[in-house]
């Protein structure tokens, strides 16, 4: 045999090789997505999660029910599953809430008990509906204070309309538009400068309403759309505070300012429950060849409770746990080990995920990549490189992979910056991991279920939901079977434009580890 028949053969050998590597990776991206489409498991499992398991504030005992459920789930599909404890929580427990007007006349009310708040008794607390007076200086305020004792008391400002400004624009003139925004502007400003009058803020104000022997307080975040609030907490120690929706906030508020004297009374039953352990939730499809590499799929498994944590991050988590039985079903013997993390207490600063690296410095060396989604229902519409110096070179062979109805709607940004501290992915890339945001498509979601009473499985769009799916089992696939390790060279940060100095990369705090309202 002469050299250039060798020659050929290699050459030869080497084409039937690659020929078969890209009809099996056609093959098994061919069946992702046809199980995707044709075997869907997403309605049921949001179902499970949303309408039945509910809420997962951090701390309750929905939020361990939901833990024990995917543990569960994913031993169904045959992938090995695990609870991990990253540190303990308040316990606090959800109950009852009622809330009605009783004089000038009878009306049920709609609104519910802010999260960590104590219980009342069943009979309730009733009184007078008072709000913040407007004072000049904080001798005022003080002068002011005895008078809350034995009275609920109104802590929001009421908002001089209930319709979302896209509804003005629609409907209003040009002028009336113009004059409502100025009138909320101006509302805005002299409530936070009496605010700031009283000598207190916010936060530091519901103390010393409560100390002044306040029986409860009644706030209202609008979050700017119809019938949406914004749940969030409060610290009281003793007296029940409740959010009521903008309509009758906003009714209640008017009554006082007429001198209608309202009353109402407010039944909020809970349970406060110790210091509770909590966890992240852990399924394992271990890697044949390199199973000491890993590739991380990434979601926050806690949520507010005002709703259903629907899109925050009951999406995510569905995209996640639908890859994962995706991938155990089409691609069970991954070359290197895809770990998923459901994450508890992101909403308190990323305590599970951060926990989890700090815990598992052997794993975190060894990441070959991070997939993360938390912002909604949408379907993934950006993508960027986090920094890393050559992300292009990786992400684009992976992304080539994806069919191209779901890379089209994609906008990728390399080598982009790293950002990302309002979500999970930041705990990793802090860390020098080569994690990624699969950054989704609004629907409305800050003004409409991001933190909010609203944010309920009817919101979910389980189209794009799928599609992203798809993305995320797909570029696992891929960054499975890649044969390069990813490089983790960073850009160098430009200079601070305000400071002058080089900007840094993010850095990894140690996580709250025992948290509550009162740490």
């Amino acid at each position: 045999m002469n050299k250039i028949h060798l020659v050929i053969i290699v050459l030869m050998t080497s084409f039937m090789m690659t020929a078969q590597s890209n009809e099996s990776n056609d093959a098994v991206i061919e069946n992702i997505v046809k199980e995707a489409n044709e075997n869907s498991q997403l309605e049921q499992l949001g179902h499970e999660l949303m309408d039945v398991i509910g809420p997962r504030l951090v701390g309750t005992p929905q939020m361990k029910q939901a833990n024990d459920w995917a543990v569960k789930k994913y031993n169904s599909w045959g992938i090995t599953a695990r609870n991990e404890q990253w540190g303990a929580w308040r316990g606090w427990e959800r109950g009852i809430t009622h809330i009605d007007m009783t004089y000038p006349r009878v009306q049920s009310l709609k609104g519910t008990q802010l999260a960590w708040n104590p219980s009342t008794s069943d009979e309730g607390v009733t009184a007078e509906l008072i709000t913040l007076p407007t004072v000049a200086d904080s001798l005022a305020f003080a002068d002011w204070l005895p008078s809350v004792k034995g009275k609920l008391v109104m802590i929001s400002m009421n908002q001089p309309t209930g319709r979302p400004d896209y509804n003005w624009e629609e409907f209003a003139t040009e002028k009336s538009f113009e004059k409502m925004k100025a009138n909320r502007s101006e509302q805005t400003k002299v409530w936070r400068e009496n605010m700031s009058n009283t000598g207190y803020n916010r936060r530091t104000i519901i103390k010393a309403l409560e100390d002044a022997g306040a029986l409860g307080l009644v706030a209202s975040s609008w979050s700017r759309g119809f019938g949406v609030n914004k749940i969030f907490s409060a610290r009281t120690k003793k007296i029940p505070t409740v959010d009521l929706e903008l309509e009758d906030y906003g009714m209640l508020y008017r009554m006082v300012d007429y001198g209608d004297k309202p009353v109402i009374t407010i039944v909020a039953k809970s349970k406060e429950l110790g210091e509770v352990p909590n966890f992240n939730t852990i399924a394992e499809i271990k890697g044949t060849e390199k199973p000491e590499e890993y590739i991380i799929l990434s979601a926050h498994f806690d949520s507010w409770d005002g709703g259903t944590g629907a899109t925050d991050n009951g999406t995510g988590t569905l995209v996640m746990m639908e890859a994962m039985r995706i991938l155990k079903k089409m691609y069970p013997n991954p070359k290197r080990t895809i770990l998923v993390g459901h994450w508890g207490s992101e909403e308190q600063g990323l305590n599970g995920s951060r926990a989890f690296v700090e815990d598992h410095p052997e794993i975190v060396k060894n990441i070959q990549a991070s997939f993360n989604q938390d912002n909604g229902t949408g379907r993934v519409v950006n993508i960027s490189g986090q920094g890393f110096v050559h992300s292009y070179d990786y992400l684009g062979r992976w992304l080539a992979a994806v069919p191209k109805e779901i890379t089209d709607e994609i906008k990728t940004t390399f080598p982009g910056t790293p950002g990302g501290g309002g979500s999970d992915y930041a705990s990793f890339l802090a860390a020098g991991v080569p994690a990624f945001s699969l950054s989704s498509l609004s629907w409305s979601y800050w003004n409409y279920t991001w933190h909010t009473n609203r944010d309920t499985y009817d919101k979910i769009v389980f189209d794009d939901v799928r599609n992203n799916a798809i993305l995320t089992a797909i570029l696992t696939y891929m960054a499975s079977e890649d044969p390069a390790t990813t490089s983790r060279e960073k850009r160098v940060m430009p200079l601070n434009s305000r400071t002058g100095k080089q900007r840094t990369w993010p850095t990894q705090r140690s996580p709250n580890r025992l948290g509550g309202m009162d740490k």
